[in-house]
């Protein structure tokens, strides 16, 4: 009987000095695991907006194409508005096609030579 006291003495002293550990333990799995949870969703945010970044810098050079085609665009109707008109027309007849109507002379000027030093 004595044995079996000592046996459950030691048993209790062993459990006393285990469960702290064991708590211990439980809580720093747990914090890690909250630590990992915050780890990933900081990750995945940070890949979010990321993503958004680089959608704003394609939206906005898509934008400046979008303008640039606008103006080319508008460019080249008043560019057809002209030519559909015959008096518009008429100076680039002259120049492309070197065609003049009767009793017009058509005059080529060349650029001034630059002086040689």
């Amino acid at each position: 009987m004595a044995g079996r006291k000592l046996r459950s003495n030691r048993l209790r002293a062993l459990g006393a000095r285990v469960r702290p550990v064991l708590r211990l333990a439980g809580r720093v799995t747990a914090a890690a695991v909250a630590l990992s949870l915050v780890v990933l969703v900081a990750v995945q945010f940070a890949r979010a907006i990321g993503q958004n970044v680089a959608a704003a810098r394609q939206l906005s050079l898509i934008r400046e194409d979008i303008s640039t085609l606008e103006r080319r665009r508008d460019q080249q109707q008043r560019e057809l508005h002209r030519l559909s008109d015959p008096q518009g027309a008429i100076p680039e007849i002259h120049d492309r096609l070197r065609l003049v109507r009767p009793n017009e002379t058509l005059i080529f000027v060349s650029p001034v030579p630059s002086a040689a030093p």
